[in-house]
């Protein structure tokens, strides 16, 4: 899986495409003659949907938050491609509009690399939605949350910005709560606030996973966090 080295050398144009503006770059005093151009963004992704399978809560989200770019992060390559296909027929079914242009989905391992793509506090809303539950003991430490995963996503998101989870395991949900509960960068939301969230709502509903869930007739587990702001440096 490639990663950009760092945020400022990922190319985002070629997946938002209706937000990408042509820049020249300064002509080299020695080199009068050469101009180049580089494409740069109008805007840059504030919402991470990580692990965001077949694509369910991007595309519903896409008319929920119109001004905000969305990117789904997915390890498995087949179901990269299909949301990516997904998408663009989307976008070629509404000419013209700024439908789906908003949204995007690139094939990547987010436990890893996730400080390659985000600035510190880049982020608005992380969505973590029905990810693996690794039951096993000795794979708890490949859960999508842990503590250092914790310190990540506190590096990528904006001081007021929400991790949302969702999970049909009760000990997962009990395991992420804990963890993120348990991070100096983050405080739970009280049930109200999160009831009355319109993202929480779509959440619910609009994963392939939580209708399955939904089709079962099992539980969801919501949590949701807001990040707090860091601490003053002392004098």
């Amino acid at each position: 899986i490639r990663s950009p080295f760092n945020p400022a050398s990922m190319d985002w144009s070629t997946y938002y495409p209706a937000y990408a503006e042509v820049k020249q770059t300064p002509q080299e005093p020695k080199l009068p003659s050469i101009q180049t151009q580089t494409r740069g963004m109008r805007k840059e992704v504030t919402v991470a949907d990580i692990g965001c399978g077949f694509g369910g809560l991007l595309v519903a989200l896409a008319s929920k938050l119109p001004d905000e770019l969305l990117l789904g992060l997915e390890i498995r390559t087949q179901v990269t491609e299909y949301v990516q296909d997904r998408i663009k027929a989307l976008r070629n079914q509404n000419p013209g509009t700024p439908l789906y242009q908003n949204i995007a989905c690139l094939r990547a391992n987010t436990m890893k690399f996730l400080p390659n793509f985000f600035n510190k506090g880049q982020l608005s809303k992380i969505f973590l939605c029905f990810p693996d539950p690794h039951f096993k003991a000795r794979k708890h430490k490949a859960r999508i949350v842990s503590s250092t995963l914790n310190s990540e996503y506190a590096f990528v998101m904006k001081p007021g910005g929400w991790i949302y989870t969702i999970t049909d395991v009760e000990d997962l949900h009990k395991w992420m709560v804990e963890h993120l509960e348990g991070h100096q960068s983050f405080e739970r939301i009280g049930e109200e606030e999160q009831e009355n969230d319109a993202c929480v709502r779509v959440m619910k509903v609009e994963t392939e996973e939580g209708k399955k869930v939904e089709r079962n007739k099992g539980n969801k587990f919501i949590a949701c966090f807001r990040r707090i702001e860091d601490p003053p440096w002392p004098e």
